[in-house]
């Protein structure tokens, strides 16, 4: 894996000043409301960004979001004669390590990423060490359709402020799935899991950290044991680490032995749960998509009495965003992207479970009529929780404590 980003991002202590481009110094000098499609610095952006290439880096382990991108390259192809390539990657740590190899060999233009699918420690990271160029989301006019009121996490990152450097693209909320054929009254607390284990042994999978699932069930269970979750929001540093996780580390020991398989082995990975959901193996799952039990559902990978539930206090949500580098080779066209991402089509297109079934960033109070009365129409799917039953989102801990979390979890656990 090599050596972990927070301490390879170090290594650019000391590097110059980043050099921005024309469009970047626009995004300075910009404050005050979001511009409107009118507005004349959103025109310059537009007119730098035409004949531009874009290399979108983005996950590219999905069909269904593969396709997605495809079609919206050609819609900006289409309005703005903007060119998107989509550069598929297995994490963005990846494109994370490419881009700080780029800095510390001086190349301040002419970069190989231009937009890229990030949020978490990744984009800490980044925006630690200056790896991102201006802050650019007040020069996006479909901005001002996304729910910052509700949605919190659309404006912090993992407890990091985002101050304009990354566009939010999409919403995920951790659901629990459940076949109401098999378990008609689930466990509705991290406690009452555990219990709910003990009387059902081997009924119960979580997939192995570092896998973004497994190491989401530890901060969900980490936030309802802790004494006060609050302490979760700053930097692990500046903790007891010991003394704030030692009731994870005994609920866990508590919970391994009557986990699948006897808790000798876990899943590798989170989309393994369906599939046990639906072999009958465990009888209960989560998944980070409130979407997924409603697309798996429609696509034959799990029976339509399976149905999805939150836990009582709430479970944690987190947006995923769009950022550009610091060095971008079309910024501009970068801009113009993450916008149309950002639009009402777009945002309705993801939405629908039969293309992706992501939930939209965007407040339906702030869209015009027409588009308010689309989304509102659009059917999530029988397994989907409405915006209510999903409650109020918990937030993410600050990034800090995911890499802390899997590395004691490694040591105590891994093999």
């Amino acid at each position: 894996m090599g050596l972990p980003l927070r301490i390879l991002a170090r290594l650019l202590a000391g590097a110059l000043a980043l050099s921005v481009c024309s469009v970047a110094g626009l995004a300075q000098q910009a404050d005050g409301p979001v511009a409107g499609p009118e507005d004349p610095r959103w025109q310059a952006v537009l007119d730098e960004a035409r004949g531009q290439t874009v290399y979108f880096n983005g996950w590219g382990g999905s069909d269904r979001i593969n396709d997605y991108v495809a079609w919206a390259a050609g819609r900006v192809a289409d309005l703005y004669g903007i060119e998107v390539v989509h550069v598929r990657v297995g994490d963005a740590a990846e494109v994370v390590s490419r881009v700080l190899a780029e800095r510390t060999a001086g190349r301040a233009e002419g970069g190989s990423v231009d937009l890229v699918w990030i949020n978490g420690e990744n984009f800490a990271a980044m925006k630690e060490n200056g790896l991102l160029g201006a802050p650019f989301t007040d020069l996006l006019p479909n901005f001002r359709f996304v729910d910052t009121a509700a949605r919190p996490t659309t404006v912090v990152d993992f407890g990091v402020p985002t101050d304009g450097l990354e566009s939010p693209w999409g919403m995920a909320q951790l659901v629990f799935l459940y076949d109401t054929a098999r378990t008609p009254d689930p466990p509705r607390s991290i406690p009452a899991l555990l219990d709910w284990a003990a009387a059902h042994p081997g009924r119960f999978a979580y997939p192995q950290p570092p896998d973004f699932h497994g190491s989401t069930f530890l901060k969900q269970a980490l936030i309802a044991l802790v004494d006060d979750p609050a302490v979760l929001q700053h930097p692990v540093e500046e903790a007891d680490f010991a003394a704030v996780t030692a009731p994870l580390w005994a609920y866990l020991d508590a919970l391994h032995p009557n986990l699948w398989r006897g808790g000798t082995a876990f899943p590798q990975a989170g989309p393994q749960l369906i599939g046990l959901l639906d072999d009958g193996e465990i009888d209960i799952a989560f998944n980070f998509n409130p979407s997924e039990a409603s697309a798996a559902i429609a696509n034959g990978q799990l029976p339509d009495t399976v149905r999805t539930y939150v836990l009582e206090g709430g479970t944690i949500a987190n947006t995923h965003f769009l950022a550009i580098p610091f060095n971008a080779s079309a910024r501009a066209g970068a801009m113009v992207f993450a916008d149309f991402l950002l639009s009402p089509e777009a945002q309705l297109r993801k939405m629908d479970p039969e293309i992706w079934g992501d939930p939209t960033v965007l407040a339906y109070d702030r869209l015009p009529e027409d588009w308010r009365a689309r989304f509102e129409a659009l059917p999530l799917g029988i397994a989907t929780l409405s915006a209510d039953e999903l409650g109020t989102p918990l937030m993410e801990p600050h990034p800090s404590w995911m890499t802390a979390l899997e590395a004691e979890w490694q040591r105590r656990y891994g093999s």
